[in-house]
């Protein structure tokens, strides 16, 4: 039953785990419900080689702690309790840093404590390498887990720094920056109207002077989980609802198998055109916020099939999406003549996999080459059992009635809220992601490290200017035209304030997303000329909004800059927006956030359980059913993946 499922798990360090269900799977025929299976398996296969993508050390590291928390979890001791918890979080962020922050988890319990167990462990269940004893491990990995200043960030974006030498990602190899840029730069052909994702898929590797790619294919970097995961990509192929999609999976088979990045090209142009069918996934090297320069991609998957209903609505948008194009604010030389290809749908999560699990997005739009999403289009998903997840846990939980301003503002978040934050995920990446064009002649990685903060603000951006037009209200997609006011508000406040709570004293803003809202949220209340303010009341600063009207007037501004900085290549201008706007904490307001926030009592950081699938069989060994079982455990499920999914 619904009301029985309880969507809250396990909570630890700044960690909450959810759980959510995949209702509808049920009404899935055999041969559907196979699909999901296979592609899950082949989802699942690819976590090892998150773990050594996000330092060179975690895969190694997550097998010793494993074996040392087999041997100590039941001793009641503050050690060995320190031990799981830094196991759990290791297990949550595929490595020993932080899956937002990036910074490096400082263990609770002491170098003393981790040797002597080790010493008590047999040799044959230690991830030792060739001819390696126990102190060689020790001496090896010790200054990894232990030492602050030994990789203390897995993405360093310091502006003046050599950000390749200082991040502990594991996608360069005794390279520096500007070797790497040098390298990357040097294939570029300006005659090249469709140009690869160069460096997307290898590590850049120096050796005795020579600087090398070493490809993530079958046969090599990474071949024994790729083997794995293009195994179970066959075996969807033979059960796929429909030709299109067989071929898709043949195409990214056959990149797998290659690793050529043309082989790449071909498969996102089929996929994203490739409409019919109830399933779809993602499986593959996709994102780069996780590399310093913005070229390499961290392995990703996620399966997912239609929900019907919810989809009318992201129709609605992508169906239009010429009209929002024309009207957008941005000068008409970055507006695309034709949009192609939009297509929106609303999604539920079957199984979520690598960089997408156990944090997820809750909403995704591909492919990312520009060429492609110009000439073919994109396809959008905003993942509605997701967002419905994280809205059931929250229900209650005080943080809004903390950090909302009054009464009369918080019914309007209650009303509207849901259904606007929705609305925007879906402009933000139906429409926001593949509105614009380049410039001809302007390269996709003009921006370098600024330009996943620039491409998310511009996203964002065109989701707040058009969730406040009457064009929506028009279509159905709101109710009235008082709605939008309930997003202002909301993005606004976490922005300049409630985001806060997701960082450290002290430190800074590092991760793309949030300098991106605060860099909206701050360059908005710089230039707001009394439209917002903070406000003071019995010590606590609250957002106020005077003037919601000028509020879409100055996203409109800041989306025709952010725009142009994008589709001219302008670097120096989205250095000075973001490290302007979007870096910097004041530590007094920190402070305050973070206090209100630590009386609530909650977790800032939310991931998700997957559910697990197993094949039903009957009595004549045939498959008759897909079975989901929501009731394992976080250690359960993390211990089974190591297990079962342990290629590498």
């Amino acid at each position: 039953m619904v009301e029985d499922f309880c969507y809250s798990g396990e909570r630890f360090a700044d960690l909450q785990i959810l759980r959510y269900r995949i209702d509808g799977f049920e009404k899935l025929t055999l041969r559907q419900k196979l699909y999901v299976y296979y592609l899950s398996e082949a989802t699942l296969w690819g976590r090892d080689i998150t773990f050594d993508q996000m330092g060179a050390y975690n895969l190694r590291i997550r097998k010793l702690m494993e074996v040392v928390y087999s041997l100590v979890r039941d001793d009641d001791t503050k050690e060995s309790k320190a031990v799981e918890n830094y196991l759990k979080r290791l297990w949550f962020s595929n490595g020993i840093y932080h899956h937002y922050s990036g910074d490096k988890f400082v263990p609770g319990f002491s170098s003393d404590y981790l040797k002597d167990v080790i010493t008590r462990l047999n040799p044959s269940v230690l991830p030792l390498q060739e001819n390696q004893t126990k102190e060689d491990l020790i001496k090896e990995l010790f200054p990894i887990i232990f030492d602050k200043n030994v990789w203390p960030k897995r993405v360093n974006k310091a502006d003046g720094e050599d950000l390749v030498v200082s991040s502990a990602c594991h996608f360069y190899q005794g390279v520096t920056q500007e070797e790497a840029e040098h390298f990357y730069n040097s294939m570029k052909n300006p005659d090249d109207k469709q140009p690869p994702s160069y460096g997307l898929n290898s590590l850049l590797s120096k050796e005795k002077g020579q600087i090398k790619e070493i490809v993530w294919k079958s046969d090599g970097m990474y071949g024994a989980a790729i083997r794995k995961i293009v195994e179970w990509l066959e075996k969807a192929a033979e059960v796929a609802e429909n030709e299109a999609q067989r071929q898709s999976i043949q195409l990214l088979v056959r990149y797998y198998k290659t690793g050529n990045l043309r082989d790449f090209d071909r498969y996102s142009i089929h996929w994203v055109g490739s409409h019919e069918g109830d399933i779809d996934f993602i499986n593959g090297f996709i994102e780069v916020y996780g590399d310093p320069l913005g070229l390499k991609a961290t392995w990703e998957g996620i399966v997912e099939f239609k929900d019907h209903v919810a989809t009318r609505r992201t129709r609605m948008i992508s169906d239009n999406a010429q009209w929002f194009e024309d009207h957008s604010p941005v000068d008409d030389r970055f507006k695309k003549k034709e949009v192609k290809g939009v297509v929106a749908n609303v999604v539920c999560a079957a199984m979520l996999g690598g960089e997408e699990y156990p944090s997820s997005a809750i909403g995704i739009n591909l492919p990312n080459a520009d060429w492609i999403r110009e000439e073919y289009g994109s396809k959008s998903v905003t993942i509605g059992n997701l967002t419905d997840a994280y809205n059931k846990a929250a229900h209650g939980n005080g943080f809004k009635e903390e950090f909302v301003v009054d009464q009369p503002t918080l019914a309007l978040i209650e009303q509207y809220g849901d259904l606007c934050d929705d609305l925007h995920t879906d402009l933000h990446e139906c429409l926001g992601h593949g509105s614009g064009q380049l410039l001809p002649g302007t390269s996709p990685d003009a921006l370098k490290a600024y330009g996943s903060t620039i491409e998310e603000a511009r996203a964002d951006l065109f989701g707040l200017y058009y969730i406040a037009d009457e064009k929506l209200v028009e279509m159905g997609l709101l109710p009235d035209a008082e709605a939008y006011k309930s997003q202002y508000y909301t993005y606004l406040m976490n922005g300049l304030l409630t985001q806060l709570t997701r960082i450290k004293p002290g430190r800074q803003i590092e991760e793309a997303h949030m300098r991106n809202r605060a860099l909206i949220a701050r360059w908005v209340y710089d230039h707001a000329e009394g439209a917002i303010s903070l406000v003071l009341k019995e010590g606590k600063t609250y957002l106020v909004v005077n003037d919601y009207d000028s509020l879409r007037k100055l996203f409109a501004t800041l989306l025709a800059e952010v725009q142009r900085i994008k589709s001219e290549g302008d670097y120096e201008a989205a250095r000075r927006l973001v490290e302007k706007y979007g870096v910097k904490v004041n530590p007094v307001l920190h402070e305050e956030i973070l206090r209100r926030y630590e009386a609530l009592d909650l977790a800032p950081y939310k991931g998700f359980l997957n559910p697990r699938l197993s094949l039903v069989y009957s009595s004549e060994g045939e498959v008759v059913d897909v079975d989901v079982d929501y009731s394992e455990s976080y250690t359960e499920q993390m211990q089974r993946y190591s297990r079962d999914y342990g290629a590498l």
